[in-house]
């Protein structure tokens, strides 16, 4: 815990931001992408380069296994029909320029039991301009499986519904240039599609992970392991060719 914590202080001339504004951008003298060096490195990835964009009310980081404890009335979401805007929930990335790539991790939110806690994978690269996908609880019958994509300040939100009984999802983010495919898996090895969109401000670098949180009245401990970068495993288009 206070490893990782001291890294993202001694980072903060990397990656310095507060809630609701966008991530400073890096110099190329400082710029180390986390991809290019998992890629090289057989899919390991530097616990060093995991940084917090806020960070949540607690959290653990211990043998490659990292847990986050949300604190109540926190969220991400922006404008679209319910007319509010939240942007608080506690998310931890890593940066790249690389166009090709897929990220895998494993969550756990066993602990999961009030309506909308959720965990899962995110892209965050500013408070208008996101992509997440996540397990998000509703009641001890349902809950929902689904991503947003949020570009230019407006959410949109596709789910279905799965088990209350599923406790623990694998999440697949690739990218392709600046679109970008979730993918979801129970077993971390079958991997179904969950969304295929495209970034507006995801053309060049990015900052992308993990996040957690709780939008009502309630607080839980998610567990992410099993983190790896492998290359794009969301392979070209082999139908119909572009238009010109």
């Amino acid at each position: 815990m206070k490893y990782l914590r001291t890294l993202s202080i001694l980072a903060i001339g990397l990656i310095t931001v507060s809630c609701g504004n966008p991530a400073q951008k890096t110099s190329e003298a400082e710029f180390i992408d986390s991809v290019t060096e998992a890629l090289a490195n057989g899919g390991q990835m530097n616990p060093a380069h995991l940084q917090w964009t806020r960070e949540p009310q607690a959290f653990e980081v211990k043998d490659g296994v990292i847990e986050i404890t949300t604190a109540p009335h926190t969220d991400l979401w922006q404008r679209t029909y319910y007319h509010f805007r939240n942007d608080n929930a506690p998310v931890l990335q890593m940066k790249t320029r690389e166009q090709y790539f897929s990220f895998v991790v494993k969550t756990d939110f066993t602990q999961s039991h009030q309506r909308f806690d959720q965990c899962g994978v995110v892209m965050y690269l500013d408070n208008d301009n996101w992509l997440k996908g996540s397990v998000e609880f509703e009641n001890e019958e349902f809950q929902h499986l689904g991503s947003v994509a949020t570009n230019n300040g407006y959410s949109d939100w596709a789910t279905t519904a799965i088990s209350a009984d599923v406790k623990i999802m694998w999440y697949r983010f690739s990218r392709r240039a600046d679109d970008y495919c979730i993918e979801c898996s129970t077993d971390g090895v079958n991997f179904s599609q969950m969304r295929i969109c495209h970034m507006y401000k995801g053309a060049d670098e990015i900052d992308f992970g993990i996040y957690a949180c709780s939008p009502e009245e309630s607080s839980f401990t998610a567990v992410f392991s099993d983190m790896k970068i492998t290359e794009c495993m969301w392979k070209a288009h082999d139908g119909q060719q572009p238009d010109e």
